[in-house]
């Protein structure tokens, strides 16, 4: 478990959803061979990307089932995001997640009633990764949703006697300071907001977990190697493609037109669940044409 790492491209995986807003198991095949074909080796599912809280207890351990026996035969190896309002919910996706041999698991902290301290944080966290303590559990920062914002210096300070598979934190914060100084603990901190990914790199980051990477890796792992090659103008340019598209489809909805853009790429995830919005097809073909414009899909070739 010490040796494990998400470092490279992870993506944050799509819910898939039938006309009807069921869930559309079916699609997960294709879903998991465009990944694999994009160079990605790493799916994160069931997170922010994957509606994970517009879905049910029954419908998330369905996914990770299904995930199970089509990510690893695609080369995939599969992250499952547990995290929940009730954490024995989070506990029992947890213990399945490792029943079902995914690489690792995820929590984000409960989001209605927030912990009022780092303590009742690593507390609540204890809880669920219990119920795997053979995988790697990673704490999942995203302050911007949850409301919940501590220390993650002092979180990886604090949590490892109470967390002992704790294996880092996907950190989806604009804390540069903070990252840096999380990256000194030798804990795995996956990077998670796309566009800044080349500041991430500057700083130490080894991987990233993203939702644009099911779309646009290629754009990613271009700027990843311009990197390391010291292409510091190429990375800039590819980092600026990320900023400008992910810029766009926010200015639509960023879930609708993200989902769409699966859609337009052969893989049919559907729409989101409300309460996101959706994309009539008027929409849909106007954001076809501005991703055409943009040079998007000469982009991703």
């Amino acid at each position: 478990m010490k040796d494990f790492r998400l470092h490279g491209l992870v993506a944050a995986t799509h819910t898939p959803f039938d006309s009807d807003g069921r869930l559309n198991l079916d699609i997960l095949p294709s879903q998991a061979a465009h990944l694999a074909k994009s160079g990605v080796k790493t799916v994160f599912i069931g997170g922010s990307t994957g509606e994970s809280h517009s879905l049910t207890l029954e419908e998330r351990l369905s996914l990770t089932e299904s995930w199970m026996k089509v990510g690893p035969s695609a080369g995939l190896r599969v992250v499952v995001h547990v995290g929940s309002n009730c954490l024995s919910d989070s506990r029992a996706l947890a213990s399945h997640a490792q029943e079902r041999g995914a690489a690792a698991c995820s929590a984000l902290s409960p989001m209605y009633f927030k912990p009022g301290s780092l303590d009742l944080l690593i507390d609540s966290c204890a809880v669920i990764a219990s119920g795997a303590p053979d995988l790697p559990f990673y704490y999942y920062d995203i302050p911007a949703l949850t409301g919940v914002s501590f220390s993650m210096t002092e979180f990886l300070s604090r949590a490892p006697s109470r967390i002992p598979n704790l294996r880092g934190i996907k950190f989806t914060n604009m804390d540069p300071m903070t990252y840096l100084k999380c990256l000194q603990t030798g804990f795995d901190l996956p990077w998670g907001v796309d566009e800044a990914m080349l500041g991430a790199l500057a700083l130490g980051a080894k991987g990233a977990v993203g939702s644009s990477f099911n779309f646009a890796a290629p754009i990613y792992l271009r700027l990843i190697a311009a990197y390391e090659s010291g292409d510091l103008e190429s990375a800039r340019m590819e980092q600026l493609r990320s900023v400008r598209l992910i810029d766009l489809l926010a200015s639509y909805g960023y879930m609708a037109a993200a989902k769409a853009v699966m859609g337009m790429l052969g893989v049919d995830v559907g729409s989101p669940r409300l309460p996101n919005k959706r994309l009539d097809e008027s929409q849909i073909s106007r954001l076809r044409s501005d991703l055409d414009s943009m040079g998007f899909f000469e982009w991703i070739r």
